[in-house]
């Protein structure tokens, strides 16, 4: 299986959005609850920013999902810290992917001057979790019951990694 990223651009976001929406109707892995627009999307998924980037992930070039660095907390004192998200299409979970796609963002996130990585997981998203343990991230927060969708009230875990 050869994976490959390609920086995302505008063109890209109605794919994109096609599989997050996916996610919102049919998962726990987002708190968003409706689908959202192209518009809001790009509030959290950067297109051209010197620290943040956003990457279509393809396996044997077909589109498997996407994945991105984005600001942690919108204030200067946490530029050092971003926030790392991946979303694959059902079909290609559970084949390694997302284990090579994080290690991508580490990298790319290192090339970029970051120090601190944070993957801010679903309580109920077991697969992220046993990911981002795999790949040595800590856990460092346990929220309890602050969210709720599809009527059960969900914990919300955050995973740090000091890259640099």
């Amino acid at each position: 299986m050869e994976i490959k990223f390609k920086q995302v651009v505008e063109q890209d976001l109605p794919a994109i959005k096609e599989i997050y929406d996916w996610y919102i109707e049919n998962s726990t892995a987002t708190f968003h609850t409706e689908p959202i627009g192209i518009e809001q999307l790009k509030e959290f998924l950067y297109l051209d920013h010197p620290w943040y980037n956003s990457y279509l992930i393809y396996s044997d070039r077909e589109l498997a999902g996407y994945c991105f660095i984005t600001n942690y907390k919108k204030r200067q004192a946490y530029n050092r810290t971003a926030e790392v998200t991946i979303y694959l299409k059902d079909e290609y979970c559970n084949k390694g992917i997302g284990k090579v796609a994080l290690n991508y963002l580490e990298l790319k996130a290192k090339e970029n001057g970051l120090k601190n990585l944070i993957g801010i997981i679903g309580g109920e998203n077991t697969g992220s979790i046993a990911l981002f343990e795999k790949c040595g991230y800590t856990k460092c927060a346990h929220f309890k019951n602050v969210g709720e969708k599809f009527n059960r009230v969900l914990d919300v875990m955050a995973y740090q990694k000091e890259i640099g």
